[in-house]
C-alpha cells in the first residue's frame, strides 16, 4: 500500500486481488495506532466490527467476479462525529452527548455501506461543528499532521488530519460554513462542498447550508464518492437537478474557456495573509495559462446576511443532549435560539434568500467562476479557537471569522465550491485556493478542478 493511498487506488488493488480487504484494514489499524496518539484525529474505534466486515469483504472478492463487486469494497472510511451511523455513538463532540449507539444510518453512511466501504472509527469535531478548529472539551485538541502545533481546521478536522496523515485514503465530513474546504486548505487536501440539495440527508440542516461530503487526496476520489452519495432521493423535500453523466466522467474533461473573477479582498475588511494572496495569484496565472480569462473582482458577505445566518444556526440547536454539560459557547448559542421567536427566524431566512439572489445573479453575467483564497490566514495554532470561545463565550471568535470569510457565503447561496491544495506557504503549511461555480454546476467545478490538478499537481506533497 502507498503511504498516502487514494480510495480509487485501494479499491482497484482489492478488486484485482493484489491486496485483501483484511490486509488493508490491518494496515489502517496499524497506522491509527502509530499516528493517532500525536494527532487525536480518531476518537472512537470499532476495530473488531471493522475486522469482521473486512473478512466478509475478503470472502466476496474470492467468490464474486470483479465486475460484480461493490465499487469501493474493502476501503476503510471513518465517520465524522456529527453524523449518525448505526452501531456507533453520536456525541457531537460534546460532554452533553450520549454514548448510546445509534440505530439508523444517515443517508451518506448507508451509501458508503452499499459501496462496500468498511466503517472504521469516528473522527473528532468541534462541539456541534460550530467553530473552525477541531477542539472540544470532551475529546481535546486535534492536530495538523503538517505541523502538530497547528490546527487541521474544522469542523471536519479529524477527518482531514487522519486522511492527510495517511491513516485513511479518504475521510467523511460535512460543510456548513466551510467545514470541508477549511480542513482541506489546512491539511493539503481536496475539500468539495456540493450544491444545496445535491447530497440528500434525512433532515436538511441549517436551511440546506450544511451538506455532507468527503476530504480526499484527488479530485477523482471526490468525484467517485459523489456518484455514490449524490443520488436524488424522492423522500427528500429538495433535490438538485440530476447530472447529465457520472461525476467521475467529468475528471479530465474539457471545462471550456471560462471567465474567472478573482477576489483578493475579504469580507468585513479582514486582512488577507501574504501566503493566501500568493496562492491566489499563482492559481490565477495557471488559469490564464490554461486559456481562461481572469479578471479582478470583489465579493462581499453583507453583515445583515451574516447575522441572519447566525440566527438560522442558533435556531437549529435541537440535538438531544444534556445542555448542562455543554460548553458555555454553545450554551449561549442555544439560549439565543430559544429566545428567537418564529417570526424573527422566518425574517432571517427571508434576508438570506434576498441576499443570495443578489449574490448569485453575478454568475453568468459578470463571470462564470469565482476564484478566492480559501481562508484569510494560514492554519492557526492548535488550541487558539478553543481558548477564544472559552474566555469569551458570548463573542464572535476572531479567528473563526478569519477562517470563514471566504467560505461561509457559499453555504448560504448553496453554490458548489471546492478548496484545492495548490500552494505551500514558506512556513511549510498548506494553503488552499477556492473555486465557486454557478448554481448546481458541480460537474463544471469538477472539470475545472481536475484541470488545475493536472496543471499544478499536488499529489506528491505530503506531511513528513
Amino acid at each position: 500500500m502507498d503511504a498516502f493511498p487514494t480510495a480509487l487506488g485501494l479499491a482497484e488493488l482489492i478488486r484485482t486481488k493484489q491486496v485483501s480487504p483484511v490486509e488493508v484494514l490491518d494496515e489502517t489499524i496499524t497506522r491509527i495506532d502509530a499516528l493517532n496518539p500525536a494527532l487525536n484525529a480518531v476518537i472512537w474505534r470499532n476495530d473488531d466490527e471493522a475486522r469482521a466486515d473486512a473478512k466478509r469483504a475478503a470472502d466476496l472478492v474470492v467468490t464474486e467476479p470483479a465486475d460484480a463487486l461493490p465499487p469501493f469494497l474493502g476501503v476503510p472510511i471513518p465517520i465524522k462525529d456529527l453524523t449518525a451511523a448505526a452501531g456507533q455513538p453520536l456525541t457531537h463532540g460534546s460532554n452533553g452527548g450520549s454514548d448510546e449507539l445509534q440505530t439508523e444510518d444517515e443517508l451518506t453512511v448507508a451509501a458508503f455501506r452499499r459501496a462496500g466501504m468498511i466503517l472504521t472509527g469516528r473522527t473528532n469535531s468541534p462541539e456541534f461543528g460550530t467553530v473552525t478548529a477541531t477542539e472540544n472539551e470532551r475529546y481535546g485538541i486535534t492536530r495538523n499532521p503538517w505541523n502538530t502545533d497547528h490546527t487541521p481546521g474544522g469542523s471536519s478536522g479529524g477527518a482531514a488530519s487522519a486522511t492527510a496523515a495517511g491513516m485513511f485514503a479518504i475521510g467523511h465530513g460535512g460543510d456548513g460554513g466551510g467545514s470541508l474546504r477549511i480542513p482541506g486548505s489546512c491539511c493539503g487536501l481536496v475539500g468539495f462542498k456540493v450544491s444545496r440539495g445535491r447530497v440528500p440527508t434525512l433532515i436538511e440542516a441549517w436551511e440546506g447550508a450544511a451538506v455532507e461530503g468527503v476530504v480526499s487526496h484527488t479530485v477523482a476520489d471526490t468525484a467517485a464518492i459523489l456518484d455514490l452519495i449524490a443520488r436524488p432521493d424522492p423522500l427528500c423535500w429538495y433535490n438538485a437537478p440530476p447530472p447529465d453523466r457520472p461525476f467521475v466522467e467529468e475528471v479530465g474533461a474539457d471545462p471550456g474557456r471560462l471567465r474567472i473573477g478573482m477576489v483578493e479582498g475579504a469580507s468585513l475588511g479582514l486582512p488577507v495573509a501574504d501566503a493566501c494572496i500568493d496562492a491566489l495569484h499563482s492559481a490565477g496565472r495557471a488559469l490564464e495559462g490554461l486559456g481562461h480569462h481572469v479578471e479582478p473582482t470583489t465579493f462581499d458577505f453583507e453583515l445583515a446576511a451574516m447575522a441572519a445566518f447566525i440566527t438560522a444556526v442558533n435556531g437549529s440547536f435541537t440535538q438531544n443532549v444534556d445542555w448542562s454539560k455543554v460548553s458555555a459557547y454553545n450554551q449561549a448559542g442555544h439560549q439565543q435560539g430559544l429566545a428567537t421567536d418564529a417570526v424573527t427566524y422566518l425574517k432571517a431566512i427571508e434576508v438570506l434568500q434576498e441576499w443570495s439572489r443578489r449574490a448569485v445573479s453575478r454568475w453568468g453575467t459578470e463571470f462564470d467562476v469565482l476564484l478566492t483564497p480559501t481562508m484569510t490566514i494560514e492554519p492557526p495554532p492548535a488550541g487558539q479557537i478553543l481558548r477564544e470561545i472559552t474566555e469569551a463565550p458570548d463573542a464572535p471568535p476572531t479567528t473563526v471569522m478569519a477562517m470563514v470569510a471566504f467560505t461561509a457565503p457559499f453555504n448560504l447561496t448553496g453554490l458548489p465550491a471546492v478548496s484545492l491544495p495548490l500552494h505551500q506557504a514558506p512556513s511549510g503549511l498548506p494553503v488552499g485556493v477556492q473555486l465557486v461555480e454557478r448554481p448546481f454546476n458541480d460537474a463544471g467545478l469538477l472539470r475545472l478542478a481536475s484541470q488545475l490538478e493536472e496543471a499544478m499537481p499536488w499529489r506528491d506533497r505530503h506531511p513528513a
